[in-house]
């Protein structure tokens, strides 16, 4: 069984986030980046999964600009099998996302795709759902544990009442949430033996979409600076100031 991982490059969770001055969006210029955090749980399970003998190849795909093969190179380094670059210097978004992943499902015909449940630079949490939707196939969020047999995956869900169990028959998409797994750090040698696995580049016009946003950004602003607290003599002046300064939100 093939699995299909998506990995997106996102400025890295280290870096304060800065607004460009025009606020057109968030600066990336001279920004250090890496793979989604989500994802790399996804390239994980994945490899976990061959490991086990359920998964016969991992393929890690990325799609954006050139130097989303760094992020591809990141998913080899840790145990993916090849990659895949969908080369574009379109602005993505998740519904665009959805469509070119689902041509290059219908062109590799994996058994199930792992995908981050969101990503850390939009917080949209829709491709995964948009994905499934497109191809018809069952789906498993916010996923915490996964247990595959034959032709069926147990998928263990956070939900916001506790957990959930579901059980998917394959093909199927699963999104990852944090306490999925530990995603390991790539080794030297692995990391040498990255640079010889095959990443194929395409066009999304090779996979017959148009990535064109369907969504405009008006402006984007960073939010306001917290005030700075203040002490209070005794309960009393404290409940005055509640009843008087408190907002309500």
């Amino acid at each position: 069984m093939k699995v299909l991982v998506p990995v997106k490059r996102v400025v890295d969770y280290n870096v304060k986030v800065r607004v460009r001055s025009d606020g057109s969006g968030v600066e990336t210029a001279g920004v250090k980046m890496s793979m989604n955090p989500f994802d790399e749980i996804g390239v994980e399970e994945a490899i976990r999964l061959r490991e086990k003998g359920i998964a016969t190849e991992v393929i890690a795909v990325s799609l954006g600009v050139a130097a989303c093969a760094e992020t591809i190179r990141t998913a080899l380094a840790m145990g993916a099998d090849r990659g895949i670059l969908v080369e574009t210097d379109a602005e993505l978004q998740p519904l665009a996302v959805a469509k070119l992943l689902r041509a290059l499902v219908e062109r590799e015909q994996p058994g199930l795709v792992i995908l981050g449940k969101q990503a850390i630079d939009d917080d949209m949490n829709a491709t995964g759902q948009m994905l499934a939707a497109l191809l018809g196939w069952p789906q498993g969020t916010f996923a915490s544990k996964v247990a595959i047999e034959g032709d069926t995956a147990t998928v263990t869900r956070e939900v916001d009442g506790g957990l959930e169990t579901v059980a998917l028959r394959l093909p199927a998409i699963i999104t990852t949430d944090l306490r999925l797994n530990e995603p390991r750090y790539a080794s030297l040698p692995n990391i040498m033996k990255a640079r010889k696995k095959p990443i194929e580049t395409i066009r999304p016009a090779d996979l017959g979409v148009d990535p064109a946003p369907r969504l405009k950004v008006v402006k984007v602003t960073e939010p306001p600076k917290r005030k700075a607290g203040a002490k209070v003599g005794s309960v009393a002046e404290l409940v005055a100031k509640l009843k008087t300064e408190a907002k309500v939100i």
